[in-house]
């Protein structure tokens, strides 16, 4: 399953946040994988969309949780979308 985690970065937090993501590179655990990440440049927030299972997500966000807020989202592409939908509205 996809998952799009919006992250932001907790006030007071921004000098510790950085210099982790800068030392880890917050690599994504065994059994997710980041399909991709984006930042706001000059911001304190981005997305970070991931694959894989619950359970590794939650270790990711565990990980990162007293340094920024997170947000999770599953979310799923238009062929799937459009999928389910036609099974409720019809072709």
């Amino acid at each position: 399953m996809k998952f799009m985690v919006t992250w932001k970065i907790s006030p007071g937090s921004y000098k510790p946040a950085i210099e982790n993501f800068l030392s880890s590179g917050a690599p994504a655990p065994p059994g997710m994988k980041t399909v991709g990440r984006w930042h706001t440049p000059g911001s304190s927030c981005g997305w970070h969309l991931v694959e894989g299972d619950a359970g590794a997500l939650a270790q990711h966000v565990a990980e990162w949780a007293n340094l920024v807020e997170l947000q999770v989202s599953p979310v799923i592409e238009d062929a799937e979308a459009a999928a389910s939908l036609s099974k409720v509205y019809g072709s």
